[in-house]
């Protein structure tokens, strides 16, 4: 699944919303509605409209942050940090996931929440400073985790299949379609690379020749 987490301050070309919509026309499966700056007053016109485009497009909205809203627009789901969901009641009817960093957090909530946002994967502007966890980050969580793990940070067209040729294919991009200069084509590319080895995961493996 390909899941786009939002961020209008870095949108280059066209509007907040034209872009989500042309990401969903490209194949997007999951909208993370991530605008943590705004109050819940100002988030909620703009995420009841969202909510209106994904589910006459049968994408599914997950809000980041803001779990009034949430419920308010009745997401799909609610996205919270690893420190805030420890230290705050969540009551959500609906799929809660998690932002994680280290194993210990995963597997600490994993019987608690639906799945788990991990990263950061590769290098990215939105963590200048920090040194990437890696791809073996994300596999260590796959082998001791057992609900499904959302790989995020730095990836893009160019990389994505060190992901998915891993086994790897819950995937989460921001600045790959939110500043992209045409999202529908990039998603629609990201989206044919996940099909892509789908397929060739789906063949079955030859262990003898009779």
């Amino acid at each position: 699944m390909l899941y786009l987490i939002t961020n209008r301050k870095i949108v280059k070309k066209g509007s907040f919303i034209d872009i989500i919509e042309k990401a969903i026309y490209g194949g997007i499966d999951v909208i993370i509605l991530r605008e943590k700056d705004l109050s819940n007053k100002e988030l909620f016109p703009l995420a009841l409209k969202i909510r209106e485009i994904t589910k006459s497009n049968q994408v599914k909205l997950v809000i980041n942050h803001h779990l009034e809203v949430a419920k308010e627009v009745q997401a799909d789901g609610f996205h919270t940090s690893y420190e805030n969901f420890i230290k705050t009641e969540i009551d959500f009817a609906g799929v809660i996931g998690v932002s994680i960093h280290h194993l210990q957090e995963a597997k600490k909530i994993e019987k608690k929440v639906n799945y788990l946002l991990a990263g950061h994967i590769f290098e990215t502007d939105s963590k200048k400073g920090l040194k990437p966890r890696g791809i073996s980050f994300i596999k260590n969580l796959k082998q001791e985790v057992n609900i499904p793990i959302v790989a995020i940070g730095g990836i893009h067209l160019h990389n994505i299949e060190q992901l998915l040729i891993r086994g790897i294919d819950h995937i989460a991009v921001m600045s790959t379609i939110m500043s992209s200069e045409d999202p529908y084509q990039t998603t629609k590319e990201l989206k044919i690379k996940m099909r892509e080895f789908d397929k060739f995961a789906s063949i079955p493996v030859i262990t003898e020749i009779g």
